[in-house]
């Protein structure tokens, strides 16, 4: 069984958006595997990542707290699906009984796809309560595949073309990226799924985000982190320097005194969120130096030694 989306984020279930994005950055900081080399952290921060891109969506955290950890075998008509069957068995001849046909239907947000046997569902559903008759229309299975996103073609979205390899031979998908996916979500693909039974429409096909490994950014959730090289003096005098995104470069500003290691924030600049609100983008600074150094910023660099009192080694 799958672990409660709430629970691998440790937060309550009536958590607010912030709480449960703050809840986010604090593990996914933990567990990133470019910072902890425990061979178990890439997975914890993988299932910290389908938790969260579930939860930060108002409308998949609703359908998550309706039907559980089954939410995506519904299809997302459901009510329209329910109301449709009930209205035929009410029309249809008698024969299933009161209960359904042994199905338990639960309408409530207590439901949890307990007790209940899709197969049954469905074709009881579609087959107009016949006498309980059995084999109707079955929608068919939905499916799932992984497909690997760069960072900046996630930020930008766009239709690219995606070959997948089937026990009937390979078949290439025409897919929309959205603009702003990110590692663990679903991108849906409507009827490219499981073929349906006795006249049952097909099932979907969902592809599953992986975000490849970038050597600029880093990824945590909505939020990237970029490194930003300066030079000495622009870190002891300050300066606006250019800084890169997946969107473009953008410019920060490296305020006075600035060692390495300090990170700038540029709100709105991270990742794009269609539903809610944009990531941030975290510019490291790092302090770099000249290589091979001429004469005279040797001698600069020789007469700065000898008249600064400056110890970053001495406590306070």
């Amino acid at each position: 069984m799958a672990r409660d989306y709430y629970d691998v984020l440790g937060v309550q279930r009536n958590a607010s958006s912030d709480e449960i994005q703050q809840a986010f950055r604090r593990l996914a900081r933990k567990y990133h595997p470019d910072i902890n080399k425990d061979p178990q952290a890439e997975e914890r921060f993988k299932e910290l990542n389908e938790a969260y891109s579930v939860l930060s969506d108002p409308k998949t955290r609703s359908r998550y707290d309706r039907f559980g950890e089954d939410f995506r075998q519904i299809p997302e008509d459901w009510d329209e699906r329910v109301a449709a069957g009930a209205g035929a068995r009410g029309r249809g001849s008698s024969g299933r009984g009161g209960d359904g046909g042994g199905v338990r239907f639960d309408y409530g947000e207590g439901f949890d796809g307990s007790g209940v046997n899709f197969e049954d569902l469905f074709g009881g559903m579609f087959s107009g309560g016949d006498s309980g008759r059995r084999g109707g229309p079955v929608p068919g299975a939905d499916q799932e595949a992984e497909i690997q996103l760069g960072v900046e073609e996630a930020y930008r979205g766009g239709r690219r073309s995606v070959t997948l390899a089937g026990l009937s031979g390979q078949r290439t998908y025409d897919v929309n990226i959205p603009r702003g996916v990110i590692d663990g979500q679903r991108i849906r693909l409507a009827g490219e799924g499981g073929t349906g039974r006795g006249y049952g429409p097909p099932g979907d096909l969902y592809l599953r985000v992986r975000i490849k490994p970038d050597s600029r950014f880093r990824l945590e959730g909505r939020d990237i982190h970029v490194a930003v090289p300066v030079t000495p003096w622009e870190a002891a005098l300050g300066a606006t320097v250019p800084v890169p995104t997946p969107g473009g470069t953008a410019k920060v500003t490296v305020p006075k005194g600035s060692s390495s290691a300090r990170r700038l924030r540029l709100r709105g600049e991270g990742m794009p969120n269609p539903r809610g609100t944009d990531g941030d983008l975290y510019a490291e600074v790092r302090i770099m130096v000249p290589p091979v150094l001429t004469d005279r910023e040797r001698e600069l660099f020789e007469e700065l030694a000898a008249v600064s009192t400056f110890d970053p080694r001495k406590p306070g």
